[in-house]
């Protein structure tokens, strides 16, 4: 008898989760296959997983936002999601900020950023104006600045139930020198969080690998179950 409850309560919790929907949205220069990790660590949780591809360099985020996290939305819709998740490096933050802000939704769950620069990063500031920085990065590593100006701050609270994950750890000792200690190579610590956000944790990574990082993949999985991160004392 009892292996038969246990049977159906497996069974009850894989079909809670496959109600659920994840749309996975990498940072400004890369690609889906650096999301793969974190898609293959929720897949095998449960969920339905959308880790959506775009085309960071070429476009700015207003552009971005719209292509794709709508991409990612009615890839949900078309998988009769009642809930959708998202799981955002870097830019992919911004863009889900911008199109929520812009889109009323009532299916949007829970949100995890990692090293999102909420706050925009320094880096930005000192080289945009540096001969070859827009070719690299584009007309959206251009809007990332920290002004007031600048896309992020310009975003405001956000209102939707939010995890912000930083990186407290560098490998580019030259961008971290413009950014104000602790930092992750890209954006520190401090810009990485937003006004309404729920729960914030630091963790001892760096910015580009963080979103293949299994303590950071952990974290992830249990704020989209339970709405905050784990701490050694829970």
């Amino acid at each position: 008898m009892k292996s038969i409850i246990s049977l159906l309560l497996l069974f009850s919790t894989s079909s809670a989760l496959a109600a659920e929907c994840v749309v996975l949205l990498h940072g400004l220069v890369r690609s889906a296959s650096s999301m793969e990790t974190m898609e293959q660590r929720l897949l095998a949780e449960g969920y339905q997983v959308n880790n959506i591809d775009y085309p960071s360099r070429d476009y700015p985020i207003e552009t971005l936002a719209e292509m794709a996290v709508g991409e990612g939305i009615q890839s949900c819709e078309e998988q009769q999601a009642s809930k959708i998740n998202f799981v955002t490096h870097s830019l992919g933050g911004i863009l889900v900020r911008l199109y929520l802000k812009n889109h009323q939704r009532d299916d949007i769950h829970r949100v995890v950023m990692l090293g999102p620069p909420n706050q925009g990063s320094e880096v930005v500031d000192s080289l945009k104006n540096t001969p070859g920085y827009e070719l690299l990065n584009g007309p959206a590593g251009m809007q990332l600045g920290t002004q007031a100006t600048d896309l992020p701050r310009s975003l405001g609270p956000v209102n939707f139930e939010l995890g912000v994950i930083a990186g407290t750890q560098s490998i580019n000792l030259i961008l971290s020198s413009f950014l104000p200690n602790p930092d992750d190579g890209k954006v520190s610590v401090e810009s990485t969080k937003v006004a309404g956000m729920k729960d914030f944790i630091a963790l001892a990574t760096t910015h580009p690998f963080m979103m293949k990082n299994s303590e950071v993949i952990d974290q992830v999985v249990n704020f989209l179950a339970k709405g905050q991160f784990h701490r050694a004392n829970d």
